[in-house]
């Protein structure tokens, strides 16, 4: 068998460094509510005005017409190629809206919870708790000793360890 050795030059952090950053820019978050909540308000704004989602009824109905029309075509030994085509488009032009709409509820729906938790939220939390933290924090970047911790609802704080 061979043997391979492959040196990683990462620099390492230390987990118990890793969580007081993460519990520290959780409770960054909650001790400036007002500011923050404002940010969510924005987000919400944001998703459900700009991005509303949009409806397939329109799509539907042309999708049926265009079926009948292939029919017809079909039926009557037509060339149909170009409506097969014009078929094919909008169901694929259908399956992105739906994409869409359906990433759009789930923004949504992470930043209601996060603003949800940020109001009930009485006090700031004092030890790192793992379901808390995949709760609400989407992801955590790190570039040397900087971290940058990205909240579902959308917002970034960035802590140096």
């Amino acid at each position: 068998m061979e043997r391979k050795t492959h040196l990683c030059n990462a620099e390492t952090i230390r987990e118990d460094d890793l969580q007081n950053a993460i519990v520290l820019a959780i409770n960054e978050v909650l001790g400036s509510k007002d500011s923050y909540l404002s940010i969510l308000v924005e987000n919400i704004e944001t998703v459900l005005n700009e991005n509303a989602d949009k409806p397939t009824a329109d799509i539907d109905e042309k999708l049926k017409e265009l079926q009948m029309e292939l029919l017809r075509l079909a039926n009557s030994k037509a060339d149909y190629d170009e409506v097969a085509e014009e078929i094919y488009r909008l169901r694929e032009l259908k399956q992105d809206v739906l994409l869409k709409n359906a990433e759009r509820e789930g923004m949504r729906q992470r930043v209601e919870e996060m603003t949800k938790f940020s109001i009930e939220q009485p006090q700031q939390i004092e030890v790192y708790d793992d379901l808390l933290v995949r709760r609400l924090i989407e992801k955590i970047t790190i570039h040397g000793r900087k971290l940058t911790i990205e909240f579902k609802s959308g917002i970034a704080i960035k802590k140096l360890i």
